[in-house]
């Protein structure tokens, strides 16, 4: 294969002029050897940003949890309360990434920010946190997929009434296992088209939710609920004492904006990454919120009964077959959301590759130097791409143990990220703000001071409520094992540290 030395070595690309050489030339005085090609404008990392979270299906993969934890208030007020938390999430870490737009994103932020006596533990911390996030986030979103396609198919019947595909243990993994395998492949070996695919993305979400919208209330085959239970009817079904119960409920909002950071590292592909991915960060949880409210609420309107749907893994189409009454029709309304979720896959796949190729570069992965190689031929961290693939593939084994095994992937994924974005904010604060004073995108120190704050109350809630199972009582089959899958990764992170990177872990360049 043909591959670019990583930083340090020669080996380089052509740039174009312009905002391209600036960003190149701030890459540089930050330690770093640009690699990539830049190729982004704003809007399009924005609309990467977007199919991140990919808005309305990262919301129907998890809509088990709010309906379980407290119902249609749970669904919408459990949305709209997320979302306005991570809007200061993304605006906290858009201050901070305008001074240190690198594709190490919040690792290198943290290691800056932090005073030198422990800058290189809070650099270590806070990266592994940040690559086991992206990997089980990734790795949550491909296996929400598998499962939903199941449902998908399921909404035809045998003529007995039964499911047309039994969603097995192994079918469900198999079927994981090609769609990783298929984003990989989009990803690496279509990396200069992905900002188009990321704008098709755009239009074809909204052109399908309004599709969904339209035809479930229009035809409402069993009749509507009232404006008042959609937005106030309040139904805790999972065991948990009611206010807990809405709290546990927050997955599935959490988990569709956790991946709101992971935008930052592809600051090496942006065109004018200090003032782009900031903006780009904000804007993209803005249209989030608004196209989860205009898919939410429909569903509401035409909700079957929550006792009957908290029964099946992937409610959503069971929601969609019920309102139009049509086998056919069901499918056919489902083919934007099955859509979305290989795009939202794809996005996943890249940024997730991103972020093991910047920690790997400065030594901080075991196998360093194979990892930190940038491919030429396809302008991709080739290595590092597949590194995530198989660490992925071989969590999902997790799911032959478990059918639980997806909420622990979500969950850990959100506990990771989130304490992973809440490092250099915590840090910054500690600092007074002192070094974001100057910093492009600003919001002031008291605006700032109130997100921060938000920010970091908001990991200090998530950690343990997304260890916690969506049910009591519980069993083993539905346990959830995400504070056993982030024992790994903190397991692997601590050997390593104290078999290599004690001694010669030296943190990014300065």
């Amino acid at each position: 294969m043909d591959y670019k030395d990583a930083p340090g070595s020669s080996g380089g690309v052509v740039r174009n002029s312009g905002s391209e050489n600036t960003a190149d030339e701030l890459l540089t005085s930050l330690g770093y050897k640009p690699e990539l090609s830049r190729n982004r404008s704003t809007w399009q990392v924005a609309f990467m940003s977007f199919v991140l979270a990919s808005i309305p299906y990262g919301l129907a993969t998890t809509l088990f949890y709010p309906l379980n934890g407290g119902g249609p208030v749970n669904v919408v007020w459990g949305w709209v309360m997320v979302s306005l938390i991570t809007i200061c999430v993304a605006a906290s870490l858009g201050e901070i990434t305008s001074v240190y737009p690198t594709a190490g994103g919040v690792y290198y932020q943290s290691f800056m920010l932090a005073p030198a006596s422990y800058r290189r533990l809070a650099a270590w911390v806070c990266g592994w946190l940040y690559v086991s996030g992206n990997i089980t986030i990734t790795l949550a979103v491909n296996f929400g997929t598998a499962l939903f396609f199941v449902g998908c198919v399921n909404v035809f019947e045998t003529a007995d009434g039964g499911p047309v595909l039994a969603g097995e243990a192994y079918q469900v993994f198999l079927i994981f296992v090609g769609l990783t395998i298929i984003c990989n492949l989009v990803s690496s070996l279509g990396n200069k088209w992905l900002p188009l695919l990321d704008t098709f993305a755009i239009f074809w979400t909204f052109a399908g939710v309004i599709a969904i919208t339209a035809v479930i209330l229009a035809i409402a085959k069993n009749g509507r609920r009232d404006a008042a239970w959609v937005f106030t009817h309040f139904e805790a079904s999972s065991g948990w004492a009611p206010g807990w119960s809405f709290m546990v409920g927050l997955l599935q909002a959490a988990y569709a904006t956790s991946s709101t950071g992971m935008i930052i590292s592809m600051c090496e592909e942006v065109r004018a990454p200090a003032t782009q991915v900031p903006k780009a960060m904000v804007l993209a949880v803005v249209l989030n919120t608004f196209a989860g409210l205009l898919f939410l609420i429909p569903l509401l309107f035409v909700l079957p009964e929550i006792s009957d749907l908290i029964l099946l893994a992937q409610p959503v189409p069971a929601i969609i077959k019920s309102a139009v009454g049509n086998d056919g029709g069901a499918f056919a309304l489902l083919i934007p959301l099955m859509v979305l979720a290989i795009l939202c896959g794809i996005g996943c796949t890249t940024a997730c590759a991103r972020a093991v190729w910047a920690f790997a570069r400065d030594g901080a992965i075991p196998g360093s130097k194979w990892w930190a190689k940038v491919h030429t031929g396809l302008d991709v961290p080739l290595n590092a791409m597949m590194l995530s693939m198989v660490v992925e593939i071989i969590l999902g084994v997790i799911y032959f143990g478990s059918s639980a095994a997806f909420n622990a992937f979500s969950g850990v994924g959100v506990i990771c990220l989130t304490a992973a974005y809440a490092t250099p904010i915590v840090i910054s604060m500690a600092e007074r703000r002192k070094t974001i004073q100057t910093a492009s995108f600003n919001m002031g120190n008291a605006l700032g001071y109130f997100c921060n704050t938000v920010a970091v109350g908001w990991t200090l809630l998530a950690i343990p409520l997304f260890c916690m199972p969506s049910t009591i009582p519980v069993d083993p089959a539905f346990m959830n094992y995400a504070s056993v899958v982030f024992f790994v990764f903190s397991a692997v992170s601590i050997f390593w540290y104290l078999a290599w990177g004690r001694k010669h872990y030296a943190g990014p360049p300065t």
